[in-house]
């Protein structure tokens, strides 16, 4: 446990608790605990891991802008339900995703945990795109990766990032729970709002 690792816990779970509550501010926050965990990933030997950091820094940047501007016609983002067309590309692309990376890790590094390292890298990256885009569906993503992400990081005597990952299922289950509400109170035709993804001075956001 050092520095990093409790730069990266802080980080990570102000980071979870502002997505849960739709904040906008996630995004930032979340670059930060990205560059933390790419350094502290990386002097661990998990290298799928710390490498996904660098696709997240994009990826938080793409959210940022459009949790603000890429609604219908450029309003605010709403919480949405994956299609089945989204969830068949899904299940395609973690496939052969997971397939792929595992057999580079495999072959390539040294990797001291090839298949977990494979597998949550790419649960993690189809998680973050379905938060991007507000997808509901996308905290079972990131459900389903915590619960390989922390007896993998206990396996690498990394106990505070793996507790810090125990609580992340603690948040997704309360993001889960908050998006579910925010989307049935719009499908009944409530405009009512609990979320707060808004910059300071602009008005709350509708979700749908």
């Amino acid at each position: 446990m050092d520095l990093v690792e409790i730069l990266g816990f802080v980080s990570g779970a102000l980071c979870v608790w502002l997505v849960a509550i739709q904040n906008v501010w996630n995004w930032p926050v979340g670059i930060a605990n990205n560059i933390a965990f790419l350094v502290l990933f990386w002097t661990s030997g998990i290298y799928a891991d710390s490498a996904l950091q660098l696709v997240y820094l994009a990826l938080a940047a793409y959210g940022w802008w459009a949790w603000l501007r890429g609604g219908t016609e450029h309003t605010t983002l709403t919480v949405t339900r994956t299609t089945e067309l989204q969830w068949l590309l899904l299940a395609v692309i973690g496939v052969l995703g997971t397939t792929g990376l595992l057999a580079y890790l495999d072959m390539m590094t040294d990797s001291t945990a090839p298949l977990p390292d494979a597998a949550t890298t790419v649960l993690s990256l189809l998680a973050t795109w379905g938060q991007t885009r507000k997808k509901l569906e996308s905290w079972w993503l990131w459900i389903a990766a915590d619960l390989i992400y922390v007896p993998l990081y206990a396996y690498k005597d990394l106990w505070l990032t793996a507790a810090l990952y125990t609580g992340f299922l603690a948040l997704c289950v309360y993001g889960l729970r908050n998006w579910q509400a925010d989307y049935t109170r719009a499908a009944a035709g409530n405009p009512a709002s609990s979320a707060t993804g808004q910059v300071s001075g602009s008005e709350p956001s509708a979700t749908s």
